[in-house]
């Protein structure tokens, strides 16, 4: 079993915040931010007991690499990755809602159009579609980014009634969030891929909204390999796809959604290889070469000397 990484809990000169997310442990400066992408793995809103080896430098270098190949389309955070498992980037104040695209039905907006629902955050849907059909064009259906617990679908309309973010930059980030996801799309077909669903985030960065967090990552998008698709469709069998789908249907096959009451089924050393895999296997798919696996553990005085590092001497980095 290889060595994985928990959490952190590092102490650095001029820290004015320290945040831990689901799976990032965040350290706040004056105007910039020290990610720490760790190996905890999240499912339903929830994060699972066992962190997954080699998880957190995967999305690492897939979002470093997604935001380096859009950043001519929309302006984001990223100022440096001086290490796997980090990224250094402006310091936002991240706006409440995250920006969920589908060009597909999968997941769950098809859970919920197989209740019956015809309507997805005030989006109408049509009739006589099928698990995993191409949508009749991509739809924005956003989600309330919770502190804790479940986030919860939301309308355009909810979100502008509200005031939840203001109109304008709103448009802004329903424009970006297109530009992206046909950027994203073209270069998944470029890899054999489809880009089923995603999401984006935002945030206010000197009042300039500005895309943050990871992209195109396995934990914020689902893709199905184009190859047999239609096939597939045509016979009404399972997609194959790349994306966190497995642990969530590992999940619920063991009887659990993150409802109360539910316990997490036991990750084994089985369990935790197998996902370990299956990320690298995204990896090297959507990124078209082999995942570089660290000659030697990553450990946590190495990743706290690169942000000191960097703290010290920016220019350089």
């Amino acid at each position: 079993m290889s060595w994985a990484i928990k959490e952190t809990n590092f102490s650095f000169p001029g820290l004015e915040k320290f945040y831990r997310g689901k799976v990032r442990d965040v350290y706040h400066f004056t105007d910039t931010m020290a990610v720490v992408v760790t190996d905890r793995i999240s499912a339903f809103d929830v994060v699972l007991p066992r962190p997954i080896p080699h998880k957190g430098q995967v999305l690492n270098q897939i979002a470093a690499s997604f935001l380096g190949a859009t950043e001519d389309l929309v302006p984001n955070w990223l100022i440096a990755t001086p290490h796997p498992h980090v990224t250094i980037g402006k310091r936002c104040e991240p706006l409440p809602v995250e920006m969920v695209i589908r060009g597909y039905l999968a997941g769950h907006s098809w859970r919920l159009y197989r209740e019956g629902k015809r309507t997805i955050c005030g989006v109408p849907l049509p009739n006589g579609l099928k698990e995993n059909d191409r949508l009749p064009h991509p739809i924005i259906t956003p989600t309330t980014k919770a502190a804790e617990g479940h986030d919860q679908d939301i309308s355009r309309e909810e979100i502008l009634k509200g005031r939840i973010v203001n109109e304008d930059h709103y448009r802004i980030m329903e424009q970006y969030t297109q530009a992206l996801f046909d950027r994203g799309t073209a270069l998944a077909a470029s890899k054999g891929l489809i880009l089923v669903d995603t999401k984006y985030e935002y945030g206010l960065y000197h009042d300039e909204v500005i895309l943050i967090d990871e992209i195109h990552t396995p934990d914020s998008s689902r893709y199905f390999y184009a190859k047999g698709y239609e096939d597939r469709q045509l016979k009404g069998v399972p997609q194959k796809q790349l994306s966190k789908e497995f642990v969530r249907e590992w999940l619920m096959s063991n009887g659990f959604q993150g409802l109360e009451g539910q316990t997490i089924p036991e990750m084994t050393d089985k369990v935790v290889n197998s996902i370990s895999e299956r990320y690298i296997e995204l990896f090297e798919k959507v990124m078209g070469k082999p995942f570089q696996k660290p000659e030697l553990p990553h450990n946590l005085d190495q990743i706290q000397q690169c942000i000191l590092q960097f703290l010290a001497d920016p220019v350089d980095n």
